[in-house]
């Protein structure tokens, strides 16, 4: 019985908190996405450069291809 009562308060919580929610509107969440899509792309193309550059490195002074 007090196993129930626990997951019971627990539920009872989780849905109380889910009533505090303050969520974005249509118009954050999009110009939210964009800005993350943006930073992903130019973290992927630093890293890819990153990575042709130490390649190239690696090539021309330890590996003498």
């Amino acid at each position: 019985m007090e196993k129930e009562n626990k997951v019971k308060d627990f539920f009872n919580g989780v849905f109380a908190e889910m009533k505090r929610i303050t969520w974005p509107t249509r118009k954050e969440a999009v110009n939210h996405t964009i800005t993350v899509i943006v930073f992903i792309l130019l973290a992927s193309l630093f890293l890819g450069a990153m990575d042709i550059a130490i390649q190239q490195l690696l090539e021309t002074f330890v590996l003498k291809i």
